[in-house]
């Protein structure tokens, strides 16, 4: 410690600690502040860290405690940085974890990973068996997804989601009802090493043999300033297509869940005008004979994530460098900010209604063609006035 320049005295002496000296610190002298977005946060953070809604503001009007010491860190080291810089100067005990959240990732892995696999896998199959691999079999025989003979290309972005999914899919393998093949395919749009390497890592940690191919997406959407999100998402779906059908693949799978679903029902109707949901399978247009799938339509985010800190897991949200905090997009193309309104929304009206997820998913299962004014199949427009 030593003496500021106004009269508190500073925990920190330099604007950067590692993660080796804030282990050495006592949790009960500082407050470990994330300053990524809700989502990110919600994707997994280090342990014992809050959120301050609103940080910069706070601090700047006065009303952000003095007396307390912070620890800042995004997922670089570099957003967070900036911060502490601003902090310090207006008088705050504050310091900037180095390399954030993703070299403390990083500091966590070991070389051996056997047992830490078994865990993963005994874990899936007893203690979260019907949350997970019970809803993840559901969805796929309610929906014909998979059938003797396929090869699925296993989309791996690097989140929660989809690493869960690589498991249960070699879960479902492990049960031999029937022959199917499985590539576990990650795609490099031109992610930063770190980004790269946290991937490889926990591929290698969870028993996933994935293949990495790499595109230059980043590059093409960098300079494109209107709705470079969702030109990412469509080129980097049109990306997997060509290379699971490549690597002789006939369907790819996406991990998108329950919660994806009844969160883009609702944006489709606040936000777009209509009524439509995330199909659990799809055609696709452009590449013939490949199919779309999502096994995990019932599998529910909480308990991915009860999965995810029983095992002490750690995953990105999103590897794209456009942002260091990862708000910036999802795999669907929809804005973070959108989406997160929307849960928030979601949480709202179950605090008076405990049906009001179930509600919404069902809803677009029980569409009564007599009570609609309008309708498209195909392209072409019904209105209740044609046949009336």
């Amino acid at each position: 410690m030593h003496q500021g320049k106004n009269t508190l005295p500073f925990m920190f002496e330099h604007d950067e600690i590692t993660i080796e000296e804030l282990a050495d610190l006592h949790p009960s002298t500082y407050k470990l502040i994330d300053v990524r977005d809700d989502i990110s946060f919600q994707y997994g953070t280090i342990p014992g860290a809050m959120q301050i809604p609103d940080l910069m503001q706070k601090a700047g009007d006065g009303t952000l405690d003095k007396n307390a010491s912070y620890v800042l860190f995004c997922m670089h080291g570099t957003q967070s940085a900036g911060m502490t810089e601003i902090l310090r100067a207006d008088g705050y005990d504050c310091a900037n974890l180095k390399g954030g959240y993703g070299q403390w990732i990083m500091s966590g892995y070991k070389e051996d990973y056997a047992e830490k696999q078994q865990e993963v896998e005994l874990s899936i199959r007893k203690k979260f068996h019907k949350e997970l691999f019970s809803a993840f079999a559901k969805g796929i025989n309610a929906y014909d997804l998979l059938q003797p003979g396929d090869k699925v290309a296993v989309c791996i972005s690097g989140g929660k989601d989809s690493m869960l999914m690589a498991k249960l899919f070699q879960e479902l393998k492990r049960h031999r009802k029937f022959e199917f093949e499985l590539v576990f395919l990650v795609m490099d749009p031109g992610y930063s090493e770190l980004n790269r390497l946290l991937i490889e890592k926990n591929a290698k940690m969870l028993g996933v043999p994935i293949t990495v191919f790499e595109s230059d997406i980043f590059d093409v959407v960098d300079n494109i300033e209107k709705s470079p999100c969702y030109l990412c998402a469509r080129m980097r779906r049109g990306h997997l297509y060509s290379k699971a059908k490549e690597l002789g693949c006939n369907k790819i799978a996406l991990g998108h869940h329950y919660d994806d679903v009844i969160e883009t029902i609702l944006m489709g109707m606040i936000y777009g005008g209509q009524v439509q949901t995330m199909m659990p399978k799809l055609h696709s247009t452009n590449f013939e004979g490949m199919e779309l799938i999502r096994p995990m339509y019932f599998i529910r985010e909480e308990d991915i994530k009860r999965w995810r800190d029983y095992n002490k897991l750690h995953f990105i949200q999103c590897a794209c460098h456009f942002t260091d905090t990862c708000s910036s997009c999802r795999d669907d193309g929809v804005s973070v900010s959108m989406r997160m309104e929307t849960k928030k929304l979601i949480a709202r009206l179950k605090e008076h209604n405990p049906f009001v997820e179930s509600n919404i998913f069902h809803s677009v299962e029980n569409v009564n063609l007599s009570t609609v004014i309008a309708y498209k199949k195909d392209g072409v427009v019904h209105r209740f006035t044609d046949d009336y």
